[in-house]
C-alpha cells in the first residue's frame, strides 16, 4: 500500500483530476506550487484561495510570467472579474482557444460567487485540458470557502487547489533577510524578531515595511531595532497595542478617534479585527501562563501588564465578540466603522467575573 501511494504522488504534473480525500488531506502548498512552476511543471487548472490576497495575486503573476513567452505576456494574460461577469460571458471567453503556437493564462477572480450549476458548466468546459492554456480560478480572502464546503470539494476534484494563508515566522524571517540582502543591507537578529512580530505573516505588509526600511537606510548599513521602531512605529501591531491600552483605560473618546484613524490610514476593518483578536488571545495566554507564538514572545511583558486589567471571563468575552463582529462584517451585515466602534465600546464594559 505504501509503494502504491508513493507512485500516486509521482504522477504527471499535468494530471487534471484529484480525488477529494487526497486533495483534502494533502493539497498543494504555496511552496510546492513555486517549486513546480520553477521546474516548468504546470497544471492546466488551479484554484487559489485563502486569507492572503496579496500572495494570491503574486502567485497568479508568477505563473503567468513563467508560462508565457515575453512577447505574449502583455496580451495573453487575461484577468476576469467574476463579480462583474455573467457565467455565459465567462464561458464565451474560455471557449476561445489560443492561436497556433500561442499560450494563454486566464485569472478568474471571485469564482465562488457563481451558482453550483454554473460552476459545473465552467469546470466541464475546461475538460479536456489544453496544454497551451492555464486557467487560475480564485476567491478573495473575505470569501474563503470552508474546507468542508461542497464548493471547495467540487473545485478541488477538478483543479489543483492552493491555499494561501499567512506566512509562518520562519518564512517571514527568511524573506525579510533575503530582500534586505538583495538591497545590500544587513539586519540585527533582534530587529528581525521585531519585524516578524509586526508583520504577523502578512505578505503584503512585509513588502510595504521592507521597502520603507530600504528607503530609510543607505546601502551597506545594518538595520537596527531603533530603525525598525522609527520606520514602522505606525504599523498595525503598535496601533492595536495603543487601542487596547485605550480600551483598558476606558478612554471612550480616544478609542473612537483611534478607530477612525485606523480606517483613514487604509487599514481594512477585517484586518484590524484580525490583529485585535490576536491581541486578546495573547492576553489570555499570558494571563494563564501559556506560551506565545515565537514571533510574539518579545511582547510578553507588555501583554502581562495589560492582562492585569482583565479577568478570564472578560478576555473570553472579548475574543468571542471580535469573532462575532468579524463574521458579521464578512457577511456584509454591518457598516465597518459602526461595527468597530460598537465592539470597542462593548469591550470597555465587559461582563464582570462571578
Amino acid at each position: 500500500m505504501g509503494a502504491q501511494r508513493q507512485q500516486q504522488r509521482q504522477r504527471s504534473p499535468f494530471r487534471l483530476t484529484l480525488s477529494a480525500s487526497r486533495w483534502y488531506t494533502i493539497g498543494m502548498t504555496p511552496q510546492q506550487l513555486f517549486t513546480d512552476i520553477s521546474a516548468g511543471n504546470f497544471k492546466p487548472l488551479y484554484y487559489f484561495y485563502g486569507s492572503e490576497d496579496y500572495r494570491i495575486v503574486e502567485a497568479q503573476r508568477y505563473v503567468a510570467r513563467q508560462f508565457l513567452p515575453d512577447k505574449q505576456a502583455a496580451v495573453n494574460f487575461l484577468r476576469i472579474d467574476g463579480k462583474k461577469t455573467k457565467c455565459s460571458d465567462l464561458l464565451a471567453q474560455l471557449s476561445v482557444y489560443p492561436m497556433l503556437g500561442e499560450r494563454q493564462v486566464f485569472a478568474v477572480s471571485s469564482f465562488q460567487k457563481f451558482k453550483p450549476t454554473e460552476v459545473d458548466r465552467v469546470l466541464k468546459m475546461l475538460v479536456p485540458a489544453d496544454p497551451n492554456r492555464i486557467v487560475i480560478l480564485s476567491s478573495p480572502g473575505s470569501k474563503t470557502p470552508k474546507r468542508s464546503s461542497a464548493f471547495l470539494k467540487k473545485v478541488g476534484k477538478a483543479a489543483e487547489a492552493v491555499e494561501f494563508g499567512r506566512m509562518n515566522p520562519r518564512e517571514t524571517a527568511v524573506l525579510i533577510q533575503r530582500k534586505l540582502t538583495k538591497a545590500e543591507l544587513s539586519i540585527e537578529t533582534d530587529a528581525v524578531t521585531i519585524l516578524v512580530g509586526l508583520i504577523a505573516g502578512n505578505r503584503g505588509a512585509l513588502e510595504v515595511e521592507i521597502d520603507k526600511i530600504i528607503d530609510f537606510k543607505e546601502s551597506g548599513q545594518s538595520v537596527t531595532v531603533e530603525d525598525v521602531r522609527a520606520v514602522t512605529s505606525g504599523y498595525q501591531v503598535y496601533s492595536i497595542f495603543e487601542l487596547a491600552d485605550e480600551i483598558v483605560g476606558r478612554h471612550r473618546a480616544r478609542v473612537l478617534q483611534h478607530i477612525r484613524n485606523l480606517l483613514a490610514e487604509g487599514n481594512s476593518p477585517t484586518g484590524a479585527l484580525f490583529f485585535l483578536g490576536q491581541h486578546f488571545v495573547s492576553l489570555y495566554l499570558v494571563k494563564n501562563g501559556q506560551s506565545l507564538e515565537p514571533y510574539r514572545r518579545w511582547l510578553a511583558p507588555k501583554f502581562r501588564q495589560q492582562a492585569e486589567s482583565f479577568n478570564n471571563r472578560q478576555l473570553e468575552y472579548a475574543i468571542l465578540e471580535v469573532a462575532r463582529v468579524d463574521a458579521a462584517l464578512r457577511r456584509g451585515r454591518q457598516k465597518p466603522r459602526l461595527a468597530l466602534e460598537q465592539l470597542a465600546l462593548s469591550l470597555m464594559a465587559p461582563p464582570q467575573s462571578t
